[in-house]
């Protein structure tokens, strides 16, 4: 097989060419079995189809689930953690899993983990935005009502914003 001139158009797909974009696809990202059914339907309807059968995209994606190349619990695990790091609540959590097409059961564990450390999460949201005692000093009230609503989309329930914005500069809260 030489080297296509580059202003020709990719082969049509097949059945072996799928599995190897997906292979690379997979070895490439941090997949979900979801992302990857969009990725292939998307190559599918961008270079055509060629195969004796009809795409099974989702055949394919539970073939590599079963061979352990994607895990989605695995995934919700890692994505779980590396926004409570940054400071976003479980909610916000729950929000970037389901947008990555992680269902219930595999997301359940991290949900739990970000519940857990739901307080860790909201102190490090407002020390990098420097709300409440992260403050330089105790803002006014359309200060107050800014910093309240960026927890709140950070994902952090109400409660838990409205002790940390009610907090004097330099004191942090106990956890409760």
């Amino acid at each position: 097989m030489g080297h296509r001139n580059r202003s020709s158009p990719p082969p049509p797909l097949d059945a072996e060419r799928l599995e190897r974009l997906a292979l690379h696809y997979v070895g490439r990202y941090a997949v979900t079995r979801a992302k990857l059914i969009v990725y292939l339907v998307r190559k599918v309807r961008e270079r055509g189809w060629e195969g004796e059968s009809h795409p099974q995209a989702e055949g394919l994606a539970d073939r590599f689930v079963e061979l352990g190349y994607i895990d989605d619990a695995a995934f919700a695990t890692a994505r779980a953690g590396a926004l409570g790091r940054r400071g976003y609540g479980a909610r916000r959590v729950d929000q970037a899993l389901r947008a990555a097409g992680i269902g219930e059961e595999d997301k359940a564990e991290a949900l739990e983990e970000a519940r857990d450390g739901a307080w860790a999460a909201a102190l490090r949201f407002a020390e990098r935005k420097r709300i409440g005692p992260f403050a330089a000093e105790l803002p006014d009230r359309p200060g107050r009502e800014k910093a309240f609503a960026a927890m709140l989309r950070a994902g952090h329930p109400m409660d838990l914003a409205r002790r940390l914005i009610d907090a004097d500069p330099g004191i942090v809260p106990d956890e409760e």
